[in-house]
C-alpha cells in the first residue's frame, strides 16, 4: 500500500509540475530536478511536495513581478546521467531561468558543469559535499549546510555524550562520503578513536558483512549517513546483529518519524541531524513560517514523516522567488547577480548568501541551525545535552 501511494504521489507531482492550467507565456518557470524514482526517491517526492506549497502560496498572493510561477518538476532518477538530462531538458526546452536542485551532492555534482555551460544559477536545497561550494562555480547557491558545517555543529556534544570510539558507516557516494571525513576529522580532532569506516552501495539491503565488522571493533557510537531507505533496514539489522553501540545518523535526511513508522522498536535509542525539528517548531529561526508549512503539509494529506525533507523545497521556491524579484526580470544572469543581496525569512532560518570557493568564481552558501533528536519509546524527543 505504501508503494501504491508513493507512486501516486510521483504521479500527482509530475502532472503538476508539467501541467498547471496556466498559460506558459503567462507564467515565470522555476526548473526543478528532484529524484522523484530510485534509490532517493522518498525524499526527492517530499522535497517536490514542499516545493509545490511553496509554488501555490506565492501564486495565491500574486506570484512575481506581475506574473504566476510555474514549476516545471523532472525526475532525475537518482542517476547522475539522467539529472544531467533534466537540466538540458529544463534549461534548453523549457527555458528556465533559475533551477532549485538535485537532492544528493552527486546528482548535484553532476549537474553543475551545465549550468556554468548555459549560464543559469541553481539554487541547492540538500546536498552536503564540501566540492558543491569550493570548487568554483558562480552559478550555485546552496540554502543547505555542508558536511563541515554539520561536523562543526556537533562538536560541543562529543564530550557530553561521552564518545571514546566511534565507527562508520556510509553511502558510497559523494555525500556519505563527504560526510564520514568530515565528521571522522573533527573527532579525531577532539581526542576520539576511530575504528573502522565501511561503505555501501545506495542501492544495497543487506549490511550484515558492514555491522559485524562494526561490531567487532568495539566502539561505543557509529555514525551512519544515508537516505531514510537504508537507514531504516540499518536499524533493523544492527537490532537483529544485537550490535549495543549508540547510533547517530548524519546528513539530516532521515526522517525519523518514518523511522519509528518503518524500523519500530530498532530506531529506539537512536539520534539523528535535523535541520528541521517539526516536532518542536517554537525552537527555529522563523516559527511562524515553520508552522504554516506544517499546517498546510499536513491540510494536503502529505505524509508527517516527509516534513524534514519537504521544507528544503518550500525554502528553495522562496529564494528563487527572491532572486527573481530583486532582479526585476526573469533573467539567468540577472537572477544570480540578485541572489547575493536577498535575504528570506524561511524554515532554515533567514537565509543569505556568504561567499565560497576561489576568487572571482565563488559560489553562495548559507549558514542554516542544527539540530540533534533522539528517539526513545517511539517518539520524537529533544536531547538533553
Amino acid at each position: 500500500m505504501r508503494k501504491l501511494a508513493g507512486l501516486v504521489a510521483t504521479a500527482a507531482i509530475l502532472a503538476g509540475g508539467l501541467i498547471t492550467g496556466v498559460n506558459a507565456q503567462e507564467t515565470i518557470k522555476i526548473g526543478v530536478t528532484q529524484p522523484l524514482t530510485g534509490a532517493f526517491a522518498a525524499s526527492g517526492n517530499y522535497v517536490a511536495q514542499g516545493a509545490k506549497i511553496a509554488e501555490d502560496e506565492i501564486n495565491k498572493a500574486g506570484g512575481v513581478l506581475g506574473k504566476k510561477i510555474q514549476l516545471i518538476i523532472e525526475d532525475n532518477k537518482s542517476n547522475p546521467t539522467e539529472a544531467v538530462g533534466t537540466v538540458e531538458k529544463l534549461i534548453q526546452k523549457d527555458k528556465v531561468p533559475v533551477l532549485i536542485g538535485a537532492w544528493s551532492s552527486t546528482l548535484t555534482l553532476a549537474v553543475m558543469p551545465k549550468l556554468e555551460e548555459y549560464r543559469v544559477p541553481m539554487i541547492v536545497e540538500t546536498s552536503s559535499s564540501g566540492k558543491i561550494t569550493t570548487s568554483g562555480n558562480p552559478y550555485i547557491f546552496r540554502i543547505s549546510p555542508t558536511s563541515a558545517m554539520e561536523a562543526k555543529a556537533f562538536q560541543p556534544l562529543v564530550a557530553k555524550m561521552g564518545i571514546k570510539k566511534a565507527d562508520f558507516l556510509y553511502t558510497n557516494n559523494d555525500f556519505g562520503i563527504g560526510s564520514g571525513a568530515e565528521y571522522s576529522k573533527m573527532l579525531k580532532d577532539n581526542g576520539v578513536a576511530v575504528g573502522v569506516m565501511e561503505t555501501m552501495d545506495p542501492k544495497a539491503t543487506d549490511f550484515s558483512a558492514q555491522l559485524a565488522k562494526i561490531k567487532a571493533s568495539g566502539g561505543d557510537t557509529l555514525f551512519v549517513t544515508t537516505a531514510v531507505e537504508q537507514l531504516t533496514l540499518i536499524l533493523k539489522q544492527a537490532k537483529e546483529q544485537q550490535l549495543k553501540v549508540r547510533i547517530i545518523s548524519c546528513g539530516g535526511s532521515n526522517s525519523p518519524d518514518q523511522l519509528i513508522e518503518q524500523a519500530g522498536d530498532a530506531a529506539n535509542g537512536s539520534f539523528h541531524t535535523a535541520f528541521f525539528p517539526p516536532w518542536f517548531p517554537e525552537v527555529t529561526k522563523n516559527p511562524d513560517v515553520s508552522k504554516r508549512y506544517m499546517d498546510e503539509w499536513k491540510k494536503r494529506g502529505n505524509n508527517v514523516g516527509g516534513l524534514t525533507e519537504g521544507f528544503r523545497g518550500f525554502d528553495g521556491v522562496y529564494v528563487a522567488v527572491a532572486g527573481i524579484k530583486a532582479a526585476g526580470k526573469a533573467e539567468p544572469e540577472a537572477i544570480r547577480a540578485a541572489l547575493w543581496g536577498v535575504t528570506v525569512k524561511g524554515i532554515y532560518g533567514n537565509i543569505h548568501f556568504n561567499k565560497e570557493g576561489p576568487a572571482g568564481k565563488e559560489s553562495g552558501q548559507n549558514v542554516p541551525a542544527i539540530y540533534l533528536v533522539t528517539i526513545a519509546n517511539g517518539k520524537v524527543v529533544k536531547t538533553s545535552f
